[in-house]
């Protein structure tokens, strides 16, 4: 049984690499690699990388945003997230940016939960996982297109658990975010023994 699991970097040698299509937000990048006794060609959506946070208050309520999202068809729920797109804003700070921007509150003890590849067969996105509590109310921020109508809603953090465990929401990061907190919160107690 391997006790200690952890992912191995790997660094073949890149034979070409070129933007196939640049973007409005991302581009798609066209990779040449040898790879074995061979060679291999991937397609790969180049990411800024992201943050994204699970805001609880008092009662142990996590903050949901429900947006409208294009290449899915839907309006799901979510964590509220946005890009690194700030050159060298370090990921809290990215985090405590957009905490504000999509969903008007601040928090005064941030602790990172998870950091994950989000798709790492399509894309390079490293997307960054922050726990943020002591939450306070900042006043309102315009917003327009898919965030116009952004749905808040306090849910507790056991019911949006059971809610992706259900298949009721879908959400990779707001699964893997309300999981962690979950985690998080549950070895507390066993943390203060």
């Amino acid at each position: 049984m391997m006790t200690h699991l952890q992912d191995e970097p790997f660094e073949p040698e890149i034979l070409s690499s070129e933007v196939a299509f640049h973007g409005v937000v991302w581009d798609v990048r066209d990779d040449r690699v040898r790879y074995g006794d061979g060679e291999i060609r991937r397609q790969y959506v180049a990411h800024t990388g992201a943050v994204a946070i699970v805001a609880l208050d008092e009662r142990e309520r996590v903050l949901l945003i429900q947006q409208y999202r294009h290449p899915i068809r839907h309006r799901d729920w979510e964590l509220p997230a946005g890009l690194l797109d700030v050159p060298g804003e370090p990921p809290e700070v990215a985090a405590r940016r957009e905490l504000g921007e999509e969903a008007d509150v601040t928090a005064e003890h941030w602790e990172h939960l998870v950091s994950v590849w989000t798709t790492p067969g399509g894309n390079d996105e490293m997307i960054h996982v922050y726990l943020a509590t002591g939450l306070s109310d900042l006043d309102a921020h315009e917003r327009e297109d898919e965030e116009a109508d952004i749905r808040v809603e306090w849910v507790p953090l056991s019911e949006a658990a059971d809610a992706v465990l259900a298949g009721r929401m879908h959400n990779g990061i707001l699964s893997i975010g309300v999981l962690a907190a979950e985690r998080r919160l549950r070895e507390r107690p066993r943390e203060a023994d």
